[in-house]
C-alpha cells in the first residue's frame, strides 16, 4: 500500500532525510452476492479492521449475467481497489454463466463462483469433496457435519466454520486442480470462494 512522507528531519551526519508515515492507506472491496443474505451473512463476518479496510457487501438477489452487470453499475459510482461477484452454477444455461465469467473478465471484476452452490465452499471445511451434489444434498451433509440442522441464511456460519477455514482453502486449492483445464460452468463440485477469502484474510491481525 502506498504511505505519505513526513516532514525532512536531520541525521546524524547533518543529511536532511525523509521519514515515512507507517499510515496505512485503506483499500475498499465491493462485494456483490447473488443471494440476499446467505453469502452476505458470512462475508460481513469478517474481522477486518476498519482502519485499513473497508467492504461494501451487497445481496442482490440477481443471478450470473444480471449480478455482473449490477456490479459494473456500481463500480461506475464508486472507486473500489477490488469488485468481486458471488454466484453459483445451479442449474443456470451455461451460455448464461459463461458469459457473466466473460463480462466481468473484460470490466476488471473478479468471480468468486460455486459449481453447484456456495454451500459446497462450507463443506469443504469439513472434507475434501469430489462427486458432485444437489443442494439438498449439501444441506443434509451439513446438517450432519454441524450436529444440527442447516437453515440457509443462517448469520451464524463464518464464526462456526472459522476455525476449519484453513482446511477448506487447501481442499478448495485441491479440488480445483483435478480439473485440467477447468471449465467452471462443467466442474461439479468447484469453487472459487476461497480465493476472495485469501485476499480478505490479508487485512485480518
Amino acid at each position: 500500500m502506498s504511505k505519505r512522507p513526513l516532514v525532512n528531519k536531520h541525521n546524524q551526519h547533518g543529511y536532511k532525510h525523509r521519514n515515512v508515515d507507517t499510515r496505512k492507506i485503506r483499500e475498499r472491496f465491493l462485494i456483490v452476492c447473488e443471494g440476499e443474505r446467505t453469502e452476505p451473512n458470512y462475508f460481513e463476518c469478517f474481522r477486518v479492521p476498519k482502519s485499513v479496510i473497508d467492504i461494501d457487501v451487497r445481496g442482490c438477489g440477481y443471478n450470473t449475467v444480471s449480478l455482473v452487470k449490477k456490479a459494473i453499475d456500481l463500480q461506475s459510482q464508486e472507486s473500489y481497489d477490488q469488485v468481486w461477484c458471488v454466484f453459483d452454477r445451479d442449474s443456470f444455461p451455461a451460455q448464461k454463466f459463461n458469459e457473466a465469467l466473460s463480462l466481468a473478465k473484460c470490466n476488471n471484476i473478479k468471480i468468486a463462483y460455486s459449481n453447484e452452490a456456495f454451500e459446497i465452499w462450507y463443506l469443504l471445511h469439513f472434507n475434501y469433496y469430489k462427486t458432485a451434489m444437489t443442494r439438498s444434498d449439501y444441506y443434509d451433509r451439513l446438517s450432519e457435519l454441524l450436529v444440527k440442522k442447516y437453515k440457509k441464511n443462517q448469520e451464524d456460519m463464518y464464526t462456526l466454520l472459522e476455525p476449519k477455514q484453513s482446511s477448506a482453502i487447501r481442499n478448495a486449492k485441491k479440488l480445483l486442480s483435478q480439473y485440467t483445464p477447468t471449465n467452471p460452468e462443467r466442474d461439479n463440485p468447484s469453487t472459487t470462494v476461497h480465493l476472495l477469502v485469501e485476499q480478505l484474510n490479508r487485512f485480518i491481525m
